[in-house]
């Protein structure tokens, strides 16, 4: 068994890039224009002000799978491994799961989340950033 997934694991790093795009989301950021994962904009470009979300993707530290889970939209089921960082702390992390509407390539929110114990996350993806309608 893989031993990453111990409790007593420092979850720094995973946890550090979690609060910048939860700041981001919040509009709690400063300007500088940077790119990567953490860049400190949602968008394509810093001036962007049309942009709300940047979906992730969390990947089991044993398995190497994409974390995902089921839904249900309006009586529609599914499963997705795409989320939307709504909260932290310390070592977990509550994400609202994001379904992809296939129509229109974007993602749609479901009022369903999941806490993830970031010590058995060994990986995230961070995907393009989008607007999601939170209401």
């Amino acid at each position: 068994m893989n031993n990453c997934c111990e409790k007593d694991k420092d979850c720094g790093c995973i946890y550090d890039v979690l609060k910048k795009i939860l700041q981001l989301q919040q509009q709690d950021y400063d300007n500088d224009c940077p790119t990567g994962c953490d860049k400190p904009y949602l968008g394509p470009v810093c001036t962007s002000v049309c942009y709300n979300t940047r979906p992730i993707e969390l990947f089991n530290c044993s398995t190497g799978e994409a974390w995902s889970f089921p839904y249900n939209i309006n009586g529609t089921t599914g499963e997705t491994s795409v989320f939307r960082i709504e909260a932290l702390d310390k070592c977990c992390c509550t994400c609202r799961l994001l379904s992809l509407d296939p129509t229109s390539n974007q993602y749609t929110n479901t009022n369903e989340f999941a806490t993830i114990d970031l010590n058995c996350v060994g990986a995230i993806r961070c995907l393009p950033d989008t607007s999601i309608d939170l209401c």
